[in-house]
């Protein structure tokens, strides 16, 4: 008997013992998932950090979908985006204005952007030791091996303090896109027979410009390949307190474990594709949609014919959902798909991939109508739909796409760590309900 049939005999077993009825959830009043019943998030806790709104209460207490929106400390995200024309440095006044509280004045925010260069450089036996010579399979994996293994390159690991926390933190910031493209350029160079380069940060780059500079084997991008990804990491640096990887950082957090625990455990949630893996969902399905529908210039019938496919369970991965639409929170519009959408559009016209752009909206349109008229309400578009877009202009792996959500969203990480810390400090404790039988114990002859 194999160890699989072996295990499999006592599993089969196991469902007479274990099963709970879903029934049972509302009659013990036990919020599914942590949603209540009208899809909105059970509150675990409260946070100046984000605000993530797509809906309002009625007078009635009933509640109303609106518009999406999504706040920094206050201030609207698309307020951020358009605020920094055409700046690199969106992303790391967003860092600041995340971990601080307040929008920076020019010198703080010069003197804010050299502390993050000052912590680009890695230490050259790290990247040989732990990247060159240990390739990961999977990139998720590898960084939150790379994280816990920057602990022992810590002189205080364990220093749990408010002001330790920030430094270490903002050092994570800063290191880990280096760290993302050397674990890719390690694992292709290993597993694909591809040449290996190896790129040092250039200290006078924002964090989107060192990401391409290092990731290209030329080095070169332009301008506009910079700013689209300086507004990527912009959109993807927080979402509010309750998303899976945030929640995840500041539970492990409250125990008082070191940081390094924290990130690593968070990089492990965002790798699911309900959550930062979306995004390579979504390029996939859209592979599968252009082999369908027979290229970019199909008509709007045949990308129909294609989402009807896709929610019968009969294109893609038969799971009958078209990714990049819905969310948790949105229920009208996602605002950074939107803002997304814009800002592909002018880097496509510069990269003359128009007609890529126009195929991703006419699907969109199309997905949009069929969802409205099957299910009565159409989802939104989310993040996912135009950042799998933008990575694939940007000639960005697919590999990547996740690893770099999770260096965006690495300052959220930090800014609720801390703020759970200064103004909540007890260990996460939340209750189940026990709902099995009591047994007397039996001695083994008797069994």
């Amino acid at each position: 008997m194999t160890r699989e049939s072996y295990l499999a005999q006592f599993y089969g077993k196991s469902q007479n013992y274990t099963d709970i009825p879903n029934k049972w959830y509302k009659e013990y009043n036990v919020k599914k998932g942590l949603r209540n019943e009208d899809g909105t998030g059970v509150r675990v806790g409260l946070t100046r950090v984000a605000d993530v709104v797509g809906y309002s209460e009625g007078a009635d207490g009933q509640i109303v979908a609106i518009p999406g929106e999504l706040y920094y400390r206050g201030y609207n995200v698309v307020d951020l985006v358009k605020g920094k024309l055409n700046s690199h440095f969106g992303y790391e006044e967003v860092c600041f204005l995340l971990l601080f509280g307040y929008l920076p004045k020019r010198k703080e925010l010069d003197q804010f952007c050299a502390i993050l260069r000052d912590c680009y450089e890695i230490p050259d036996e790290f990247v040989e030791m732990n990247l060159l010579r240990m390739p990961g399979k999977n990139l998720m994996n590898k960084l939150q091996d790379a994280v816990l293994t920057l602990y022992n390159y810590d002189d205080d690991p364990d220093n749990t303090d408010v002001y330790e926390t920030l430094v270490k933190g903002i050092n994570l910031v800063a290191k880990l896109p280096s760290i993302a493209c050397y674990a890719y350029q390690s694992k292709v160079h290993y597993y694909n027979r591809d040449s290996l380069f190896i790129h040092y940060a250039n200290p006078e780059y924002s964090i989107a410009e060192n990401f391409l500079s290092v990731l290209r084997k030329d080095q070169k991008f332009t301008d506009k390949e910079a700013s689209l990804l300086d507004t990527i990491l912009m959109l993807h640096a927080d979402h509010g307190g309750g998303n899976n990887s945030t929640f995840t950082n500041v539970v492990i957090s409250s125990t008082g474990t070191d940081i390094y625990s924290t990130v690593s455990a968070s990089i492990g949630s965002l790798k699911g594709p309900r959550h930062g893996g979306a995004n390579i969902k979504v390029a996939e399905m859209m592979d599968a949609v252009l082999d369908e529908v027979g290229g970019y210039t199909a008509d709007d019938k045949k990308l129909r014919a294609a989402v009807h496919k896709l929610m019968d369970g009969k294109l893609y991965d038969g799971s009958g959902l078209v990714y990049g639409f819905g969310h948790a929170v949105y229920t009208v519009s996602d605002p950074r798909a939107d803002m997304l959408r814009a800002c592909c559009a002018e880097v496509a016209k510069e990269k003359k991939q128009m007609t890529e752009f126009d195929f991703r909206q006419r699907f969109e349109n199309a997905a949009l109508e069929v969802m409205k008229e099957r299910k009565g309400v159409a989802l939104p578009t989310n993040v996912d739909y135009y950042s799998g877009f933008a990575y694939g202009m940007l000639n960005i792996p697919r590999d990547l796409y996740t690893p770099l959500f999770m260096c965006s969203r690495m300052v959220g990480w930090v800014a609720h760590n801390i703020e759970n810390k200064l103004y909540d400090g007890r260990i996460m404790r939340p209750a189940t309900k026990y709902v099995g039988d009591n047994k007397g114990y039996m001695p083994m002859e008797e069994r």
